[in-house]
């Protein structure tokens, strides 16, 4: 059962709107290269469209109305907007949920030393890597320092063109037979994917003088000290900025499509409702997802539920515990998440009949998970139905998947988080090549699908 090839089905008018979501979509990538990033990017196209912010009302005690438009940061590295509908809470909302974290390398607490003349920062990986890939190619550095006094100095290093980039050494061919020796794994150690920040001594000093410059660096462009450094959030990022991909331009090359490709299309989703829909709708963007959504801004955290209690409060005249879990109960979510796209060089990975194709659309998973479905939401085939019937009404161009062949590897998501409340719940996204690689690639025509599957299903579902 073989689903079309998007692309077949595009007028001029279709083609002019794929291309300005993906302009729109490149610039927001590219603002938005970590998770406290798109945290700022998100509350100011938010702002712009007339949310304001949740904790405004709660402390004013202002009654919400159908057609209020509210958003919560949580912590400035997840958000949630809610665009209030005409039925009650208690009836469910909407939720399109994505994660804005990425696999990327942090800085250690107590980073720096000199050895040989550079001086290195001590990393360490986030989320799962090809330690390999991330050697020999030039990195950004973007994160915040928290200083004693509470101020905040927002860094970002190798971005602007005129920046200097970092990076981490690779050893050369001719000195490289044990290593090439290894197993990929074993190639690059997570110990080893230590940065190069400077190789310049500073003159008068020393006692590691090339250490020295390098905090001098620091102290007169941000005003901050190596002590500093403990209470700082600074992640390692590929340099590069997205781009067109393949000689027709049908594809984007980048940083981060797993998953910012689907918290964009969940933003542009919920920016596109009527002024009062009918029923609620959430574009929930997670934070720790890579790493198991563990942490107070991870999906394993009660902020959505906390959120929806003060919902509850500001628009039913009677809050009850008994209607907070009516209403999660009720909810209808997709989970969006970047599926693995079919590579022909890699077939044997893959069940072809079973697999996402880039260019085919938005893919839905009915399970996640490894080995026996481990892990896994494994969504109810009541809902699948009702969710085809919305896709094919709507003239959305989708596909099933599921996540390789079957023990071959795995992966999962949020969904099986939200599940836990009783609520129906499936896996959405976009297929990816090359993914959790330091840039990934999608088809602009499967963004495009999932910005209008999105949609749909916000108006709905």
């Amino acid at each position: 059962m073989e689903r079309p090839n998007a692309w077949k089905q595009y007028d001029e008018a279709a083609l002019a709107k794929l291309e300005e979501v993906s302009r729109k979509y490149r610039q927001y990538l590219d603002n938005g290269k970590t998770e406290r990033e798109c945290v700022t990017e998100t509350v100011e196209i938010a702002k712009a469209a007339g949310y304001t912010d949740l904790s405004d009302a709660i402390k004013a005690g202002m009654p919400l109305k159908p057609g209020a438009k509210v958003y919560v940061n949580c912590m400035g590295k997840a958000i949630m907007l809610f665009h209030l509908g005409q039925k009650p809470l208690t009836e469910g909302i909407n939720i399109v949920g994505a994660h804005i974290d990425s696999p990327r390398m942090d800085l250690k607490q107590n980073p720096f030393y000199e050895d040989g003349d550079f001086a290195y920062a001590d990393t360490h990986y986030y989320g799962g890597i090809k330690k390999y890939q991330w050697v020999a190619r030039p990195l950004a550095l973007h994160g915040v320092v928290a200083k004693k006094d509470g101020t905040i100095v927002n860094v970002v290093i190798g971005e602007d063109e005129n920046d200097p980039v970092v990076g981490v050494s690779d050893l050369l061919i001719h000195l490289a037979a044990e290593q090439m020796g290894k197993k990929a794994s074993e190639v690059i150690t997570g110990e080893g994917l230590d940065l190069i920040l400077c190789g310049r001594p500073l003159e008068g000093e020393e006692k590691e003088p090339v250490k020295a410059m390098l905090l001098s660096i620091l102290k007169e462009k941000y005003d901050i000290e190596e002590e500093d450094m403990i209470s700082a959030e600074i992640e390692v990022v590929p340099a590069d900025k997205c781009r067109d991909f393949g000689l027709d331009r049908s594809m984007l090359l980048g940083y981060g499509h797993d998953d910012r490709v689907c918290s964009f299309a969940a933003l542009e989703a919920i920016l596109a409702l009527p002024e009062v829909p009918e029923s609620t709708c959430c574009c929930l963007l997670a934070d720790k997802e890579e790493i198991g959504s563990v942490g107070a801004t991870g999906m394993r955290a009660a902020y959505f539920e906390n959120a929806m209690a003060e919902l509850l409060a500001l628009t039913t005249p009677a809050y009850s515990e008994l209607s907070l879990r009516r209403a999660l109960a009720a909810c209808r979510m997709l989970s969006c998440d970047v599926s693995a796209g079919f590579d022909p060089l890699y077939a044997a990975a893959f069940e072809k009949k079973n697999a996402a194709f880039l260019g085919r659309g938005v893919c839905y998973n009915k399970f996640t998970g490894s080995r026996g479905k481990s892990g896994s939401n494994d969504a109810n085939a009541e809902f699948i139905g009702r969710l085809r019937k919305i896709m094919d009404d709507n003239n959305v161009c989708w596909q099933t998947a599921e996540l390789g062949k079957v023990d071959v590897g795995g992966g999962g998501t949020i969904a099986y988080i939200c599940a836990l409340y009783g609520m129906e719940v499936i896996d959405s996204g976009v297929p990816v090549l090359s993914m959790h690689a330091p840039l990934e690639v999608i088809s602009k025509a499967d963004l495009y699908e999932a910005v209008k599957a999105y949609t749909a299903f916000m108006i709905n579902a």
